[in-house]
């Protein structure tokens, strides 16, 4: 017992610690979600975050040590966004014939899940300050944050909300897409990628390409629309 708590130890005090624990969590939560055949109610990011801040809470370990090494998985965000161009271009042809209905409905779809959310919690009695961080929750996180930071809310809590909404339309998305009997791929997508950016994406892929890359599609634009559109919703709100 004493070996293990010297292991403990040691590895607590690495600045790689949030690598690894992060690393075998995800590893481990993905491994269950394939032998359950991809049931999105068992999201393996829900269950990695779960665990993660279970871990991080039992060992008394602050946020900031267990970035230190998981800051090298954040660091690839930015070259997996990049990498979405590759779907996007096979199926270039497709998007481009359609690209007035596809900028009509992820303009749309942005603001009604920002105004949606605003209300439902204006309804329950949210601060102000609350609610202005909800309204770019559906955009991917780095530009909901800034979005949120420059116009009266809290870049930290709108980073909550854009991880919560990405986990639950990963999990809730092809449940309402059955249950409504859609099975054109190109609306699913852009659904997925306007309400679940990144994480609704990644969903989508696992459900076909073209879904993908549409949700890609919806996601890039939705953050350009939202750096234009959002604040000066904000604003007058």
């Amino acid at each position: 017992m004493d070996a293990f708590n010297d292991i403990w130890v040691y590895l607590a005090a690495s600045p790689l610690f949030g690598l690894v624990l992060t690393l075998v969590v995800f590893q481990a939560a993905y491994a269950l979600y394939s032998r359950i055949h991809y049931n999105p109610m068992l999201n393996p990011v829900a269950i990695s975050v779960l665990v993660i801040i279970t871990v991080l809470w039992l060992s008394d370990m602050s946020y900031e040590h267990y970035f230190e090494g998981a800051q090298f998985i954040h660091f690839l965000l930015g070259p997996a966004t990049v990498a979405l161009a590759i779907p996007l271009y096979q199926h270039w042809a497709t998007l481009r014939s359609l690209w007035i209905p596809i900028l009509f409905a992820t303009s749309v779809g942005l603001v009604a899940a920002g105004l949606s959310a605003f209300w439902i919690a204006q309804w329950l009695g949210a601060s102000m300050e609350t609610l202005l961080s909800l309204v770019p929750k559906s955009v991917t996180a780095p530009v909901a944050m800034g979005i949120a930071e420059k116009n009266g809310g809290l870049a930290t809590l709108t980073a909550a909300f854009v991880v919560i909404t990405g986990v639950l339309g990963a999990m809730l998305g092809p449940w309402v897409f059955k249950l409504m009997r859609l099975k054109d791929d190109r609306v699913a997508g852009i659904a997925m990628g306007v309400t679940a950016h990144g994480l609704g994406t990644a969903k989508s892929f696992q459900i076909s390409v073209q879904m993908g890359a549409f949700s890609g599609l919806a996601m890039a634009l939705s953050a350009f629309i939202a750096a234009i559109i959002l604040p000066w919703l904000m604003a007058s709100l």
